[in-house]
């Protein structure tokens, strides 16, 4: 009997497959990456066969590494990079256009017309985002209005739109099903956080004909069934969807409202649970849906920093100071304090709470005395201050303090940085067993589509800590530091290019 699940972690340099028991352990594992395409500054696009082929190597190679085949396969759960925009051909199945990557800037100054037209106030009323090129709305719209007479066949029917997951879920299905899950729809513009449905308003204000979006469907529900894929036997159940964040939250268990999670990566993602409540945010922060499962909708508030793992990479690559990312915390560690030197590494600007795009890096605190190992220490510290920033904006529009958050991500592993953000955000930082929490998300969500759970409670044993970080500073030491930061952070605003 097929009681093992796959998860396909559909991401913006590769594709992972992880074949998972219901107890969570990892019995396979692949990654395959793909082409990243730049036509020119501040382009960024994907060619969506780059990344089907991507993900049918990974599931056979992940089989293979789980020595089963693809009879054993109880359901599938998807998770992807959410924003990335695809059209295609609904007869053939084929992509009018590269995907337009969410890291794409192409639309920005439709973006600030509509900003300055006055609209994203009721932007941010309906879909709890803003006006940035980061979402998917006006990537759509620009592929209709650029590529030529797809307007008029998206009118006439002939085509369909939809981000990474339902571009999978469509190929999977063998062109059978044209879907997207809540949340990932959440992340378009084009979906009212109060309906969970398309909005007119909002597809009348960017322009996206209805005959193009795919049908909203829960995060964990039978979805569709495979169709012609060359690993799988037709008939394998599509029963969990979630965005990558949005999983790696439910991956994490936080099922509780004020339950955080923090994926740190190039740069830092946080999302707190809001319950059943969409909590518009006083400091910039992002309103979206967490998950959707049967009549129970969970909403969150997501922050990122842009910078996190990105500033060990330019300790590495830019200064030269490491040879690997891991070195970070042995050199850091060869001194007892940063010695007063304080990084800011708002090196693409700064995000919420600032919001700062214009905002520059800066060092300072340096003496003499200053040595590599000052300045690993300072950067460990900037990157848990970002997030630490995060939590409490995020713990002010909840009404209330986190007391903990969980973490995945590769810097994740790095014990001084947990021991930094727990003390910086006077929160309990708990890290799983495994790192990979978006894919053990979008499992747990498949578990539960497919009945192999009695509930998202249930699915928590797919997650367990590995250790917790309890907070060892005390809070005279805290606001001195805290301090520190702010006045470093506001240095950045006289450093301009």
């Amino acid at each position: 009997m097929a009681d093992l699940l796959l998860a396909i972690d559909q991401g913006t340099t590769g594709s992972t497959s992880l074949v998972l028991d219901t107890s969570g352990i990892t019995r396979g594992r692949a990654t395959r990456e793909f082409p990243q395409h730049f036509p020119r500054p501040g382009l960024v696009e994907h060619e969506p066969e780059e990344i089907w082929q991507s993900v049918v190597d990974s599931v056979a190679e992940a089989l293979k590494s789980a020595s089963i085949t693809g009879r054993d396969i109880a359901a599938i759960g998807i998770t992807n990079q959410r924003e990335t925009t695809v059209v295609w051909d609904r007869a053939s199945s084929q992509p009018i256009h590269r995907a337009i990557v969410w890291q794409d800037r192409r639309t920005q100054d439709i973006c600030a017309k509509l900003r300055a037209d006055g609209h994203e106030p009721a932007v941010k009323k309906t879909t709890g985002l803003v006006l940035d090129p980061y979402f998917s709305g006006t990537k759509v719209a620009w592929l209709l209005d650029n590529v030529e007479g797809a307007r008029a066949r998206a009118n006439a029917g002939e085509l369909a739109f939809g981000t990474v997951d339902s571009y999978l879920v469509w190929r999977l299905s063998g062109g059978a099903v044209h879907a997207t899950d809540v949340t990932n729809a959440s992340r378009t513009l084009l979906m009212s956080l109060e309906s969970l449905d398309w909005d007119d308003s909002m597809l009348g204000l960017f322009g996206v004909p209805r005959s193009v979006l795919p049908k909203i469907v829960d995060s964990a529900a039978r979805i569709a069934t495979t169709k012609g894929f060359p690993h799988l036997p037709d008939g394998t159940p599509i029963t969990g969807i979630a965005g990558d964040q949005q999983a790696a939250l439910f991956g994490q268990a936080c099922f509780g409202v004020g339950d955080a999670k923090c994926t740190y990566g190039t740069g830092a993602f946080v999302l707190v649970n809001t319950g059943n409540r969409a909590i518009p945010s006083r400091f910039g922060l992002l309103t979206t849906v967490g998950w959707k499962v049967g009549n129970d909708v969970v909403f969150a508030l997501e922050g990122s920093s842009f910078i996190a793992g990105a500033a060990v990479q330019w300790l590495r690559d830019g200064l030269g100071i490491i040879k690997t990312a891991a070195d970070i915390e042995a050199l850091a560690r060869s001194v007892e304090a940063s010695d007063g030197v304080t990084f800011v590494p708002a090196l693409s600007g700064l995000g919420a709470p600032y919001w700062d795009a214009d905002a520059r890096g800066v060092v300072c605190g340096i003496t003499r005395g200053t040595t590599a190992a000052h300045l690993a220490r300072a950067t460990l510290e900037g990157i848990a201050f970002q997030v630490a920033d995060l939590l409490r904006a995020m713990g002010d529009d909840l009404g209330k303090p986190l007391a903990r958050m969980r973490v995945d991500g590769g810097a994740a592993k790095n014990d001084l940085l947990m021991q930094y953000q727990a003390d910086f955000a006077a929160t309990t930082i708990e890290r799983p067993i495994e790192l990979e929490s978006t894919a053990r998300g979008a499992a747990m969500l498949a578990g539960v589509g497919a009945g192999l759970f009695a509930g998202v409670k249930d699915a928590a044993c797919m997650s367990k800590v590995e250790r917790t970080f309890d907070v060892e500073m005390n809070q005279t030491d805290r606001e001195a530091h805290l301090g520190r930061w702010s006045d470093a952070v506001g240095r950045t605003r006289s450093v301009r290019a």
